[in-house]
């Protein structure tokens, strides 16, 4: 599973964050490893300059073999309660279609 960070302008998107995000995915996703091609995780701060709570957002893609890429978000407080949260959302995704799939075989 090739796993890619990106991130928007206000964000560092250093060695150990990258590290830190794909880490965190791959332990919530490594179990379908043989079902994906390709994960994207874009990590962004809408809320940066504005008054009120900070979020930030998680974006993960997902590619299985031969489909179409499934998306999911997530926002928290912090970028690694966001990715474990939209990797919770795409394992459960996955899971689902992947189940579907199998019942139709």
């Amino acid at each position: 599973m090739h796993i890619e960070v990106s991130t928007d302008n206000t964000i560092d998107g250093s060695e150990t964050l990258t590290n830190l995000i794909t880490d965190l995915v791959q332990q919530e996703l490594a179990h379908l490893d043989g079902h994906i091609t390709r994960i994207e995780v874009h990590l962004s701060d809408p809320s940066t300059g504005t008054t009120g709570p900070e979020e930030k957002h998680c974006m993960l893609e997902a590619r299985l073999k031969g489909h179409q890429p499934t998306v999911v978000k997530h926002a928290a407080l912090t970028l690694e309660q966001a990715t474990k949260g939209a990797a919770r959302k795409m394992k459960s995704s996955l899971e689902s279609a992947l189940g579907k799939l199998s019942d139709r075989h």
